[in-house]
C-alpha cells in the first residue's frame, strides 16, 4: 500500500493543484497537468486550502491567510517575502527585486523556481524586463501559460508589468 502523496487534487482552470501539507502547515502546491485526477481533500488543512483557492478564482484580489513557512535558504526565503507583498493585479521585476535585496536578478529568479508554495506566494507577479520571464523553471510550454492565465485572471496587461 502507498501513500497518497497529496492531501488534494484540486481542478482549477489553468492546472490541477497537488497540494500537500505537514501538520498544520502548508508545505506545497505542485501545477499539475490540467488532465491529473481530481483528490477529495484528505485533511481539514487541505480542504481549507481548496476552499481559499477558490475563493481566489472568484476573485482575484482575494488575499491567501493560510499556515505557512518560509522554508528555504536565507537568500530565498528574503525573496520569498518581497513577493509575498506583491498585491494582485500588480507585476513587479526579477530586477526590481533584485535592486531591493542588493543582488542580481538571476538569483532573484532561481528564488521563484525554488518557491514551493505558489499563489500563496504569488511568484507569477514576478516577471522580465522585456517580457513573462520564466516559471516554474521553463521559459515556454505549459508553466508559462498558467503563468500568463493568472495574470489575465489578476487583470495585469502587458503595460502594468513593472
Amino acid at each position: 500500500m502507498t501513500l497518497e502523496p497529496y492531501q488534494a487534487r484540486y481542478p482549477t482552470p489553468f492546472a490541477v493543484l497537488g497540494i500537500r501539507t505537514a501538520g498544520e502547515l502548508l508545505t506545497h502546491i505542485e501545477y499539475l497537468p490540467p488532465k491529473a485526477a481530481p483528490l477529495a481533500p484528505l485533511s481539514w488543512l487541505a480542504e481549507e486550502v481548496c476552499r481559499q483557492v477558490e475563493h481566489y478564482l472568484d476573485n482575484a484580489e482575494f488575499r491567501f491567510d493560510l499556515p505557512f513557512e518560509f522554508s528555504g535558504t536565507p537568500f530565498q526565503c528574503r525573496v520569498w517575502r518581497e513577493i509575498h507583498r506583491i498585491p494582485s493585479g500588480r507585476a513587479i521585476t526579477y530586477l526590481d527585486i533584485a535592486r531591493k535585496l542588493s543582488t542580481a536578478p538571476r538569483p532573484v529568479g532561481g528564488a521563484c523556481g525554488a518557491n514551493r508554495i505558489p499563489l500563496v506566494i504569488p511568484c507569477h507577479r514576478v516577471v522580465g524586463r522585456h517580457g513573462l520571464g520564466g516559471f516554474m523553471g521553463a521559459s515556454s510550454g505549459f508553466p508559462l501559460e498558467i503563468k500568463k492565465w493568472l495574470l489575465r485572471h489578476e487583470g495585469v496587461t502587458a503595460d502594468e508589468r513593472r
